[in-house]
This record gives structure tokens, sequence and C-alpha cells, in this order.
């Protein structure tokens, strides 16, 4: 029977990290495999804690072996999970199928077995995406369109005729009630071939957080392996526990970073700056809009200024550190 590896990143959410470890060991009986939590160099003592209680419940000797590794450098989520994925089964062996689970996201008891089935049913895909819920039970939006310059325009502008002209580039799909093939999945709940990962490679670690899954979903649809959204496994989020995205006042740079490297490495340097102008023109037009209409704009603070700000520093994606031009690594790992 195929093998999974789950791995779960953990930075300063220890108690979530284990409620997310307990989640996946149930959701992996009568799989073959092992659960790596990666600590990302939280410096709270979590690295200390998770191993603590990892012993105290005996999860380091169970049917799944559960290990607490210390990155030792926080490079960001693809970064911590390159670690996980490197380090491989606890025997030194290497897994069939690598599962990530957010340390925010509870997987069902069925979710995982999902994913590995459909994948095992579909040999020509290469990920598999859950259907991700809140607490709640509400649906969260995680299978999407590859952004486009014309998705960046509706996106900013969020104006109906503009997006009903241009639906068939809004990244975001309408949710979908079956399983279904999309272009990517968000990474709280992704399962993953490691035959894709060896012959693709890992997360690019450019990205220290935000687009690192779109491109490598890319990446690996380009290979020829395509990604589906399992509507049949059901994972909880509670969402940006660690990232405070939901509370953001002004938009950091690193989100800004993440966002021109994709454009820059994907399409090169002038398709990137394209982008930011489109963005930004849709953002002018948003703003009008209010201004008009009397519509509350719910950016953050200096949303735009800040975008265009950093596009000039990064010559609109002509100029990275150390680079110029467009980057056409081939990817962390």
């Amino acid at each position: 029977m195929a093998t999974v590896l789950t791995i779960i990143l953990n930075w300063r959410t220890a108690e979530m990290t284990l409620r997310a470890a307990e989640a996946a060991l149930t959701a992996m009986q009568g799989i073959p495999g092992a659960l790596t939590i990666v600590d990302n160099d939280s410096g709270d003592g979590s690295f200390e804690r998770l191993t603590a209680e990892v012993t105290a419940r005996g999860w380091d000797s169970g049917p799944h072996r559960v290990r607490v590794l210390q990155s030792g450098h926080n490079g960001g989520f693809g970064a911590g999970n390159n670690f996980g994925i490197r380090a491989g089964l606890p025997e030194g062996g290497r897994p069939d199928y690598v599962f990530l689970l957010n340390s925010d996201a509870f997987p069902a008891p069925d979710a995982i077995a999902a994913l590995m089935a459909h994948l095992e049913r579909n040999p020509a895909t290469g990920f598999a995406g859950s259907h991700i819920h809140g607490v709640d039970g509400q649906p969260h939006q995680t299978a999407f369109r590859f952004p486009t310059i014309a998705g960046e325009f509706e996106q900013a502008a969020r104006t109906g005729p503009i997006s009903q002209l241009l639906r068939r580039f809004i990244v975001a799909l309408p949710m979908p009630s079956v399983t279904q093939r999309v272009d990517w999945v968000a990474g709280a709940s992704l399962m993953m071939r490691q035959s894709v990962l060896d012959q693709i490679g890992l997360f690019d670690e450019m990205f220290f957080l935000y687009f690192e899954e779109t491109e490598l979903c890319l990446r690996a649809a380009t290979a020829g392996w395509p990604t589906d959204y399992v509507l049949e496994s059901r994972v909880a989020h509670i969402g940006s526990a660690s990232t405070g995205m939901k509370t953001w006042k002004r938009i950091p740079a690193f989100w800004l970073d993440s966002r021109l490297y994709y454009y820059t490495k994907t399409h090169g340097a002038l398709y990137a700056g394209a982008a930011t102008g489109a963005h930004l023109a849709g953002g002018l037009l948003w703003r009008l809009r209010g201004i008009v209409q009397r519509v509350k704009n719910d950016d953050p603070d200096h949303y735009l200024w800040d975008m265009f700000a950093h596009a000039v520093r990064r010559g609109f994606g002509a100029v990275w550190p150390g680079r110029a031009g467009p980057l056409n690594r081939p990817g962390g790992g």
C-alpha cells in the first residue's frame, strides 16, 4: 500500500499544532506512513513543548511515528516544508505521497484517505487539495486560476461589469460543488506525489510566504502534472493563525515581494510590471467608485501606494537582490 508522510509546519502555535497532529493521526489510520512536525525556529519554546508532548503521548513510537524537527532557520512556509520533505520517513525511506497540513487545520477522519484514493485513481494528477471550511462550517475559497494581468485588474477593480467581462480570468474560482480540475489550491491541506517533486523540485525558497504553492502548482502543470480539488476531503481551518493576515493594517513587504517575484519568475519582468500596473489601475478605479458611490474601502492602509513604491524599488520586476531580468530558477529543491 502507498505510504504518506504528513508534515505540519509550526511557528509559535504549539498547542494548535498538537491539535492538528492529533486530528491528522486519526485521519492516517489504516494508511502506512509517518508524521513530521517541523518547528520553523519559533524561538518561544515551541520545539521543546512539542517534543515533550509527542513523547508523553507515546506518538514517537506509535503506529505512525511522529518526529519533531527543528529547522534552525525561519525561511518561510516553503523552506520549512522543504526541510520536512527532505528528511523523509523516520526510517530513512521515501513516501509515495507528501501531505502538507497547516498547524491550524484539522482534517476529518477520512480526509487524508480521500486525497490518497483520488491520486491513486488518477495517476495523471500530480497534486490534490481538500475542501477547506471554517470551524463554523462555512467553505473557504481555496480553488483558483493562475494569476494574470487581466485577473489583477479585475481583482483590484471589484466592479460588476468589469468582473462579468473578465470572468474567465477571475483568480478565485466559483466554489466547486464537485471534485474537479483546478489551476492551484491553497497549501493548507495539500497532497503531492513524491515522484512529481523529484521531477520538478520542491518549493522555491525565494518565496517567504504566499504564492509559493501557486508557483509550485504552475511548475507541476507545466511539466504535465495538474492539480485537482477533492470535495470529499474535508478539513476545518481557522486561517491566518500565525500570519495575522486577517488583521493586517498595512500590507507586509514579504507579500509584495512574493507577488512580484511570482510574476517575474513565471512570466518575466515586462509581464510583472504590466500586472502591477493593471492592479494599480483597477485599484484607482475602485477608489473612484468609492468616492462616487460612498463605498467603504476595506483595503489595508496605503495599499496602492505601498504596492507602487515597492514596484519602483524592484524596477517593476526587472531587478531583484543579486539578480536582474527574468528569474528562471528551477525552484527550491
